[in-house]
């Protein structure tokens, strides 16, 4: 277990990206405080966050993406913190449960998550040729590394929830879906 360190407790170094965060989100949730451990490791996760939502994947795949990597690692928190944001951006609970199986009825949503899919399952075999029928529903070479950045970004944050036994800040989601990729 790694321990949060609260935004008043702090290093100095950590503050000011945890102050952003609090004007972000209203608060800083557990996970920052977890990752404000290590300053270096809290700015790397804050600014790559913030890149990869400037991106031209969009919102809706990105929280398809972080559902389906959540289920794949059994981690909770993130779980929760999806399912919350997932709801905030006006995904039904039916197409966030649709994600967390690696599915959408949306042709082009459903072949980047078969990619995630594989990315998960099966790291080892994944070739050029898989970005082929992402290219062929109309991903960019842009968007498809998007993706990659996007599952990395979670699992990411999947292990440092699951090794620091992150408590859940967020609406808890406690009922896993059992996917093959556990």
């Amino acid at each position: 277990m790694i321990k949060p360190i609260s935004p008043e407790a702090t290093s100095e170094a950590a503050k000011t990206t945890m102050e952003m965060v609090k004007k972000k989100l209203g608060r800083v949730p557990n996970m920052y405080q977890v990752m404000a451990n290590s300053p270096a490791v809290l700015e790397a996760y804050v600014k790559f966050n913030g890149a990869l939502s400037g991106g031209t994947l969009g919102n809706r795949m990105a929280e398809l993406i972080a559902l389906a990597t959540a289920e794949a690692n059994a981690c909770s928190y993130c779980l929760s913190a999806h399912s919350f944001f997932g709801a905030r951006i006006g995904l039904s609970e039916e197409q966030m449960l649709e994600g967390r199986s690696f599915y959408s009825p949306d042709e082009k949503m459903n072949a980047g998550l078969l990619f995630v899919k594989k990315m998960l399952e099966t790291p080892k075999e994944i070739s050029s040729a898989d970005i082929e029928p992402l290219r062929a529903v109309g991903y960019s070479d842009g968007d498809i590394l998007e993706i990659v950045a996007n599952v990395i970004r979670n699992i990411f944050t999947n292990y440092i929830n699951i090794i620091s036994e992150t408590e859940v800040d967020w609406p808890a989601i406690v009922k896993s879906l059992n996917v093959e990729a556990k």
